[in-house]
């Protein structure tokens, strides 16, 4: 059984954790993914950065630019996580936009992940038909998951299609605002939770954008299977001391 599928199969309210790979410095991306394992987190979300992240927020894309300023690119990326799998055994997944992927090679990329353990993919914008026709055999044959986007605009059919083709969890926005919105469960949200769960998908769910603290966090869990924390603990970072600061935000969910 691969790591995502026992993950959801094993716990509930599984903390998913977002950072951006080479921030706050170039070195940081193992120290961060290994404390956050040992303070708690399920899941990680490592993002490898690009110059125009359109779904993000004014906290990732800083954490973006810092990144390509410090020299972060994908082929590094990977040879920092060449040895992933020597400390970190929770499910890792990368998530970025498609132009990086398609400048280093989809089947490069694809073959780099197996390689170093990573277990899938969050690509925003990579729409699900070219990913259908062009890469979906290519994620298969490495053994990577897709993970796809689901907002309060997605229609029905939309979402029962992207739950025919997903084979571990389905990312749900909180809202289509970017990220690093705080949490708002208005009737509305409700009304678009109930909706997903009315559904009866196949795949679990995790929530995302505006996960933030505990409180939140906990609100998410009453809705789906987890909850993705991003920004609160990108702009949690200290650089000049990153494990501690690792540990102490964790405290907030796991303390």
């Amino acid at each position: 059984m691969n790591r995502l599928k026992q993950l959801f199969e094993e716990k509930k309210n599984i903390l998913s954790i977002y950072y951006t790979a080479g921030y706050p410095n170039l070195g940081d991306t193992m120290a961060i993914a290994e404390q956050l394992e040992q303070s708690g987190a399920d899941l990680l979300e490592i993002g490898f950065p690009y110059s125009d992240p359109v779904a993000d927020g004014p906290v990732i894309q800083a954490s973006s630019k810092q990144a390509l300023d410090n020299g972060m690119d994908l082929k590094l990326l990977f040879e920092q996580l060449k040895d992933l799998r020597k400390t970190v055994t929770i499910p890792v997944l990368l998530m970025g936009y498609v132009n990086p992927m398609l400048q280093f090679g989809v089947e490069n990329f694809c073959k780099a992940c197996a390689e170093v353990g990573v277990d899938g993919c969050i690509v925003p914008d990579l729409p699900m038909v070219e990913y259908e026709e062009l890469y979906a055999e290519i994620f298969a044959k490495y053994g990577l998951s897709n993970i796809f986007l689901v907002t309060p605009q997605t229609s029905p059919e939309r979402i029962q299609k992207i739950d025919g083709i997903s084979n571990a969890f389905i990312y749900l926005l909180s809202s289509s605002a970017t990220t690093g919105q705080n949490l708002q469960v208005s009737d509305q949200t409700e009304a678009y939770f109930a909706r997903i769960a009315a559904l009866k998908l196949k795949n679990p769910s995790i929530i995302g954008f505006g996960i933030s603290s505990k409180e939140t966090f906990n609100k998410a869990c009453k809705y789906a299977h987890g909850a993705i924390v991003g920004s609160a603990f990108v702009k949690s970072l200290d650089g000049d001391n990153v494990r501690g600061s690792v540990k102490e935000f964790m405290k907030k969910f796991k303390g």
